[in-house]
């Protein structure tokens, strides 16, 4: 029971004001002076993305509150949707300055390395005839310039694209001009010469507005990007009789270019008079303009990797890892067979998916396999999975496919998959009724001598072999039948949009996947009460759940030893004294992308633990379909507790967060370094048959760095 004289709010945190410290964790892995260079201009990429989306989706989704929703405030912090905006843009300016120092960093000792990022001003004359054969030959011709006035008004900005904004004069009157940046021309110009020096095409055109608009004097221009809400509704009127989903859903997406504009970005300098004729027009507030001295636009530098000699890529990119063969499974034998004698642990990307791979493929085309049933939330565009389950469907089984197509910015392939796997003869269903399917679950149906068998596969990540590679994710597949008639009546019950029914083994959102969490905390709760060990130890992208969040509070308070590995958003704040005193929260953001979510209660033999496709969010527990997956093996659970144990530890890219908010990069003081996902990736790389040797001592603390991360050595 809840103690209601507990201050619960004082140990919490505003949702989105904790997202904007994880945006800035991944901003200063831009600055790890250990990573190469051009790893290092990713990181600063992806934080522009993140930050793009971010308002595209939080920033617009609180715009929205503020206007139609007046009662609206944070349940955790108590905030007004206009309070939260404001704190939000007040936040976000220095991450803007920390951008363009980073930029102007990297930038300096790139081009010492050989790749120079250049603007118009420093080029010499021939350099400048060389840009502007490229702008005539290639350029000129496919621009749609345009003038603001009586007979031109005002044009619509798309979302996310590129203008170039200028002040234009003309006897002594002055006007606006807009020069689309255009998606026809190629982004990146490379200086003819053996160095790699480079222009961007924004700043060519920038460079020569005045032959654009050659009637008029250019007083300034300057490069301007608007972000457009895209929180749009994807449930509204969606689930009527007659409605075809995949035309609804196309029409929706659609409906994403034109939406509100809520931030406008501009590179370099803009004059007074030019911000507020463009904050008029976009009906925008002066929070909501945002300078920023680097390119708006930084994902062309995942195309300079492809642009650099393989000398380059040596020194300037990370090594690249090739996940490795799972030991728990013989490829010279069936799968399928194997899973049947025991149940099999994948831990992406440090080991391949292909066993989960080959398993449908052998499936499609065994005689005994009667039925594939699937959920699947975001796929590959080139998937080899769906293409097996084309072949099983050609192969006379029966194929039902769960497919969300509310994915958010992955609808349109997500909409072509499903009609191609409708088209190929598969059973396609679409979500629930106000409810996303992200569940990861696949259930194959046998015969055999003994009636019908389950193999069930139950992951935490996507059925996607690209982000296999990117993403840190589990997979557990299992023979264990009380586990499969729960996953077949998961599926059945999605069949027919029913939301409550009943599972013994699986936790299943929104019936008793947080129910399950709290459950199993109180039980912990209870041990420590009666002066007995206790802990609960979790891992997943982010926490938000008031509920659950008050229930790990209570846990503290009663003496539960509590850990979590929260990578993104955390409502909790740990370490108040007498409250929270007894959580620990680190955030590891690294090389690879940490989305695998573990559930561990207990100590020792007793523990429990679960993997889940579920975070401890309130989405995910109350307006998700999740699915989340109990370890019976031994072997496995204790596999999954020594992975926790490991990421509990990394003392080089894990970040601790401390009773004042903030998160610390924890370092290696009297201990060796240890960075969990270099250790896992080091794990995979032994050979299966070797027999792991005892380790020896080093003989100093002082160890080699190479790559994106140190050596490792694990602690004695």
């Amino acid at each position: 029971m809840t103690d209601n004289t507990v201050n619960y709010r004082s140990c919490m945190q505003n949702r989105e004001l904790s997202w904007l410290k994880f945006n800035q964790r991944v901003l200063e892995e831009a600055n790890c002076a250990e990573t190469p260079l051009l790893e290092r201009f990713h990181f600063l990429s992806i934080f522009t993305t993140n930050l793009d989306e971010f308002f595209m989706v939080r920033v617009g989704s609180l715009i929205d509150y503020m206007q139609y929703s007046s009662g609206y405030f944070d349940n955790k912090t108590g905030m007004t949707a206009a309070e939260q905006l404001a704190k939000i843009y007040h936040a976000c300016r220095p991450l803007y300055v920390l951008r363009d120092e980073t930029f102007e960093q990297l930038s300096r000792q790139l081009s010492l390395a050989g790749l120079t990022y250049l603007r118009m001003k420093d080029l010499k004359k021939s350099e400048v005839k060389e840009a502007e054969e490229f702008f005539e030959r290639e350029v000129w011709p496919v621009l749609s310039p345009q003038i603001i006035d009586s007979s031109h008004p005002f044009p619509h900005l798309a979302n996310k694209a590129l203008y170039i904004a200028a002040s234009l004069k003309q006897n002594d009157h002055v006007v606006f001009g807009i020069i689309p940046v255009p998606a026809a021309a190629r982004r990146i110009f490379f200086l003819s010469g053996e160095e790699k020096r480079y222009l961007l095409l924004e700043d060519i055109i920038s460079y020569f507005a005045s032959r654009v608009f050659e009637k008029y004097e250019v007083l300034n221009r300057c490069v301007i990007s608007v972000t457009r809400n895209a929180d749009i509704d994807t449930d509204s009127g969606l689930f009527d009789d007659d409605l075809d989903y995949r035309q609804h859903m196309k029409s929706i997406i659609k409906k994403r270019l034109r939406l509100a504009p809520l931030r406008l970005e501009y590179q370099g300098v803009m004059s007074e008079e030019g911000q507020k004729f463009l904050r008029q027009k976009l009906g925008l507030e002066k929070a909501q303009v945002f300078q920023s001295m680097c390119p708006l636009d930084l994902k062309y530098c995942f195309t300079l990797d492809t642009k650099i000699t393989s000398g380059m890529k040596r020194q300037l990119l990370v090594q690249n890892y090739v996940p490795q063969p799972s030991r728990m499974v013989d490829s010279s034998k069936s799968i399928l067979e194997q899973v049947e004698q025991k149940d099999i642990l994948l831990s992406y990307p440090y080991e391949s998916m292909k066993p989960l791979l080959n398993m449908l493929q052998e499936a499609a085309s065994d005689e005994q396999v009667v039925s594939i049933k699937i959920t699947l939330y975001r796929i590959a565009r080139q998937s080899v999975l769906a293409e097996h389950l084309i072949e099983a469907v050609e192969n006379g089984k029966e194929v039902t496919v769960l497919m969300e197509l509310r994915a958010r910015f992955d609808e349109e392939n997500n909409i072509e998959w499903a009609q191609r796997l409708e088209e190929a003869g598969c059973q396609v269903i679409y979500g629930m009724d106000g409810y996303k399917v992200h569940s990861k679950i696949c259930l194959i149906t046998r015969r055999s001598p003994d009636g019908i068998r389950y193999i069930t596969q139950i992951g935490t990540g996507n059925y996607n072999e690209k982000t296999a590679k990117l993403y840190t994710d589990l997979a557990i597949l299992t023979a264990n039948q009380e586990i499969g008639e729960d996953a077949a009546a998961f599926f059945r019950n999605l069949s027919l949009s029913n939301l409550h029914g009943e599972y013994h083994d699986l936790w299943v959102a929104p019936v008793n996947f947080k129910q399950s969490i709290l459950r199993l905390a109180d039980e912990q709760i209870e041990l420590a009460r009666a002066g007995k060990e206790a802990r609960i130890q979790v891992k997943c992208n982010s926490f938000t759940d008031k509920d659950l969040i008050e229930k790990l509070i209570d846990a503290s308070m009663a003496g539960v030893k509590v850990k979590l590995v929260i990578r993104g958003i955390c409502c909790l704040t740990p370490q108040i004294p007498g409250m929270t005193d007894n959580i620990q929260i680190i955030s590891i953001v690294g090389r690879f992308l940490e989305h695998s979510r573990i559930y561990a209660f207990g100590v020792g033999e007793n523990t429990r633990v679960f993997i889940a496709s579920g975070d401890m969010m309130t989405r995910n527990t109350e307006r998700r379909v999740e699915v989340a997956c109990p370890i019976y093996d031994p072997a496995i659970r204790k596999r999954l507790l020594d992975m926790m144990d490991i990421l509990l530890r990394d003392n080089v890219k894990a970040r601790e967060q401390f009773s004042d908010g903030r998160y610390i990069l924890r370092t290696p003081v009297n201990s060796l370094p240890l960075c969990a996902q270099e250790y896992f990736m080091q794990e995979a790389l032994k050979p299966a048959a070797q027999p792991e040797q005892p380790e020896k001592q080093p003989k100093s603390a002082k160890t080699e760095r190479h790559g994106l991360f140190s050596f490792l050595h694990r602690k004695k």
